[in-house]
């Protein structure tokens, strides 16, 4: 992180005023949208690769967002959460890919997984848990993706999701219940 971000306080746990903040900045500057990027592109990528599995593809769709972003920034309005709008543009990025490649969003092949994260996928509940993900709706799958990937907060989710902050945290609480059950009896 750079010392620019460390003065203003600025992390992961960025708070509401110090995304404010942050925007006006890069208004004023548009060369601090670097700041901005370190903050997000992470969580943007695994989002974006959430969805196309596939490395390169999430990296070119990671990069269209960001310049959108970055395009588009005096249009942000700063009555919601930055994170929000960020993976609005994601979500529609990642959209017009699959249109433009006429698929739907994978399902059921194969991807190919970094490897820190391959070992630990290949274990047999985490095998059970991607089979049963599979299974999920994509509105349930998506809930899944914004909170563990995007690492979004509920209020964020709802932002991005345009629900009630009360009504994304029962239905994400029901899923992973649901989950568990299915893991549970699984096992049985």
């Amino acid at each position: 992180m750079t010392e620019w971000v460390s003065k203003m306080g600025l992390s992961r746990n960025r708070t509401k005023y110090d995304e404010r903040f942050l925007i006006q900045a890069i208004r004023e500057d548009p060369e601090k949208f670097g700041e901005l990027y370190k903050l997000y592109v992470e969580r943007v990528f695994r989002y974006l690769y959430s969805q196309t599995g596939n490395i390169q593809e999430a990296e070119d769709l990671t990069s269209q967002t960001f310049l959108t972003a970055l395009e588009s920034i005096n249009h942000y309005r700063q009555d919601g959460h930055f994170s929000a709008w960020l993976f609005t543009i994601a979500h529609n990025k990642a959209m017009d890919h699959f249109r433009r490649k006429k698929k739907t969003i994978p399902l059921d092949e194969k991807r190919e997984i970094p490897d820190p994260i391959h070992a630990v996928m290949q274990s047999e509940q985490s095998i059970m848990l991607r089979t049963l993900i599979r299974s999920l709706t994509e509105e349930e799958r998506e809930l899944l993706r914004l909170r563990f990937l995007a690492e979004m907060s509920y209020e964020e989710m709802a932002h991005f999701l345009r629900r009630n902050e009360q009504a994304v945290k029962k239905s994400l609480y029901r899923l992973l219940a649901r989950l568990q059950r299915q893991m549970e009896d699984s096992h049985e």
